[in-house]
């Protein structure tokens, strides 16, 4: 397993979010968690992304506990885009892109040929070269996640977490982006750990789900495996039908109401 969770435990202060959980990545694939808001989904990304730190349990990174490697080791390996990432105003998604390469900078090594050249390669496979002298305010929401995508690709790693990529995206512009993760694991074979609302995409372009609830894993496996009317039901209390999708030929949830206010159809 490239990263595993091991019976962690995951609060703010006395507030307890996840406990005992246990979940692992596997080398080159795209693994997606699902569940209701407030599950503890993003904070489990976080301690994934050693953003957070569990109290108690550990996360595994390359076998090795992450909360013991050191900062710039861990920023080499693995890079984290967050919800709703910010930048200062006025920035280039050139600007933006090379704040990727700080992970390999030092007092002693200043920027490099390498560092223009990872740079160049990120913007080439996201698609931006011909804007990278654009400010980002005035990129359209799917390039803009692409440019945060192309920052995280410049500091040269190959494990990437995304927290909800597609927030606040129309549909033609959550496609883009999605296209892109399956690009980057089957181009460049990254492995992808990312949060989704969506059901019907998460199936889609996932090789692995994760469904949670209430800081548990309900159940993990490929999409024909979670998304099931019984887990449906479990993890969103939600009455549903599930059919092949008749594009991708995964499954196509169809929603009939809510657990008690559902239809006798």
């Amino acid at each position: 397993m490239r990263l595993q969770a091991v019976d962690v435990r995951l609060g703010y202060g006395d507030r307890l979010i996840v406990d005992g959980l246990d979940l692992g990545v596997e080398t080159g694939t795209v693994t997606t968690i699902i569940g209701p808001n407030g599950c503890g989904k993003s904070t489990l990304l976080r301690a994934l992304g050693r953003l957070l730190k569990p109290a108690s349990g550990q996360v595994l990174l390359d076998g090795k506990r992450i909360d013991r490697m050191p900062s710039r080791e861990v920023a080499r390996i693995l890079g984290v885009l967050p919800q709703a990432p910010a930048a200062p105003e006025g920035l280039t998604v050139a600007d933006l892109v090379a704040r990727g390469r700080h992970p390999h900078q030092a007092w002693y090594r200043q920027w490099s040929a390498g560092d223009e050249s990872a740079v160049e390669e990120a913007l080439r496979m996201t698609g931006l070269l011909d804007l990278a002298e654009r400010p980002l305010d005035e990129l359209s929401g799917g390039q803009r996640q692409r440019a945060w995508i192309s920052m995280a690709l410049a500091q040269g790693t190959d494990l990437l977490l995304l927290d909800e990529p597609t927030t606040f995206l129309d549909l033609a512009h959550q496609i883009d982006v999605l296209e892109l993760v399956t690009r980057l694991r089957d181009e460049a074979g990254r492995t992808v750990v990312m949060v989704l609302h969506d059901l019907n995409l998460a199936a889609r372009y996932a090789d692995r789900l994760v469904a949670m609830r209430a800081g548990k894993v309900v159940a993990a496996g490929t999409p024909h495996e979670v998304i099931t009317e019984a887990v449906l039901d479990e993890v969103f209390d939600l009455a549903a039908k599930v059919i092949p999708d008749p594009v991708a030929g995964t499954p196509m949830v169809v929603p009939i109401g809510v657990r008690g206010n559902a239809s006798s159809r």
